[in-house]
């Protein structure tokens, strides 16, 4: 049998083809515009999305047999605000996870309800791109609209709802809403009176792997699909990469190099770090995870080339790089303001220690490293709280990379486990739908069996000595101009 993934991602959606033994038979991709309407401002139109999808759909199909298609699941970009009328229309462009127009909602939720009830209520603090913030920023600034509001959904589950007409979402997204009581996998009925909302309003909430219906007849028919294809709930982007790249299981870890940069630590128990760095969510796997989310990592790199050098060779500016540890520039990765562990949307990029004699090389190995630094402060976090992490895999178009995988093993002091697909969200999502379809009993038997790693990359002991006086000097910089952001 054939299962499909959907990644929807911030600046293309990449649909994956698979078949029951894991091998990805195809890949497509397809782009959308993302409007800026103000400073700080992040949108997209779902019906992009959605058309973008189809016409993937159809491209990524064509050349296979149709009837082997059993099952289509999801990973998707987290956090972003969808909201329908009565009529199932569309009642303003998607706020997105990088936006950062709320930041007085964030702070009235944090300083003013409070942290600690938020975290009692919820296991996690106000962020900036979270949705709460954003339903009250919309209530406040947008009553208009707010009124009319009838469905409040994520991205990828308005690509399920047009499909399948099935109004869910799964525990592993709805974690990043702080609406979601993430502990009991239930509506937190205070954080809904909080934001002036009504269950109804909010959809039905699935594991990952569950089936949430099929597809509709008009959607079947348009894609030449049968009407019993099986629709699977899917996961937000961070747990459908965690799946996709076999962290699943107690103290799995995974980092992803992709737009934003994360760290996720997939735990059998629940747990909340007591100072909210770090986020405490539900795992597409059924049970829970950990993880550090920076706004800026493969983006960082993709600036400085696309912006700063105009140059679209990144492997050919690496080249040059050498005496690792060792370099004199530093950089902040804060291009979007940062979440985990700063929880600061003022935050912004700074090189630091230039001269001279600095180097178009010192400064590309500065951001790099910067990025890597900036991941390892959400592992410090972790370890404080007695996560012993050994080992992690790796995936995002970052990990393309064969110098910043050696940067981040020896910044982390961590083997980095290379598998053999990158697809990453899109991989897991078609695992996700394999599992639903009962291809696989469990997620963890999936992983077992489909997830190879191919490589490992092992940190050397005299350069992770060299990082780790390199990285007590990158810890300092921020404090020192947080009151300057």
């Amino acid at each position: 049998m054939l299962y499909i993934g959907v990644d929807l991602g911030t600046s293309a959606v990449k649909i994956l083809l698979m078949d029951e033994k894991g091998k990805v038979e195809n890949v497509v991709s397809r782009e959308y515009k993302l409007y800026f309407p103000h400073t700080g401002w992040s949108e997209q139109k779902p019906e992009d999305w959605f058309l973008q999808s189809m016409e993937g759909i159809k491209e990524l199909i064509k050349d296979f047999d149709k009837d082997k298609i059993a099952g289509i699941s999801f990973g998707g970009q987290m956090h972003g605000l969808v909201i329908l009328d009565k009529d199932d229309q569309l009642i303003r462009p998607a706020i997105l996870w990088n936006d950062g127009r709320t930041q007085e909602e964030t702070d009235y939720l944090n300083d003013v309800i409070g942290k600690d009830r938020l975290s009692d209520d919820t296991a996690n603090i106000a962020f900036a791109g979270f949705t709460a913030p954003k339903i009250l920023w919309l209530k406040k600034h947008e009553p208009e609209n707010f009124e009319k509001i009838c469905k409040i959904m994520l991205p990828k589950d308005y690509l399920a709802y047009k499909l399948s007409g099935s109004f869910c979402t799964d525990y592993s997204d709805a974690s990043g809403m702080l609406l979601l009581d993430v502990k009991n996998k239930c509506w937190s009925k205070d954080m809904l009176e909080i934001c002036s909302i009504k269950e109804e309003q909010l959809p039905k909430l699935y594991e990952s792997y569950d089936v949430v219906g099929t597809l509709k007849s008009n959607i079947a028919q348009e894609l030449g699909l049968s009407e019993h294809v099986k629709v699977i709930a899917g996961a937000g982007d961070n747990a459908a990469a965690a799946v996709g790249t076999g962290t699943v299981g107690d103290g799995m870890c995974n980092i992803s190099l992709g737009t934003s940069g994360t760290i996720f630590i997939s735990s059998d128990s629940f747990s909340v770090d007591s100072h909210n760095a770090l986020h405490s969510f539900a795992h597409a796997d059924g049970s829970y995870h950990l993880m550090g989310c920076m706004l800026s990592a493969a983006s960082c790199n993709k600036w400085w080339m696309d912006e700063i050098l105009k140059t679209k060779d990144y492997g050919k500016e690496q080249e040059g790089i050498g005496n690792l540890g060792e370099n004199s520039v530093f950089y902040l990765p804060y291009l979007m303001g940062e979440r985990s562990p700063h929880n600061n949307p003022n935050a912004r990029a700074v090189f630091l220690g230039m001269s001279m004699d600095t180097t178009r090389e010192e400064m590309t190995q500065a951001v790099l490293e910067g990025v890597a630094f900036g991941l390892r402060d959400s592992l410090e976090v972790a370890r404080s709280l007695g996560v012993n992490i050994q080992r992690t895999k790796i995936c995002g178009g970052g990990a393309k990379s064969p110098l910043w995988k050696k940067m981040i093993a020896n910044i982390m002091n961590l083997k980095l486990d290379v598998i053999e697909s990158e697809e990453g969200p899109g991989y897991g999502a078609a695992m996700l739908a394999a599992v639903g379809c009962g291809e696989f009993k469990s997620v963890q038997d999936a992983a077992e069996k489909l997830v190879h790693i191919v490589e490992t990359v092992e940190p050397e002991p005299e350069l992770v000595e060299k990082y780790e006086n390199q990285y007590k000097k990158f810890k300092k910089i921020y404090p020192s101009l947080k009151e300057i952001f």
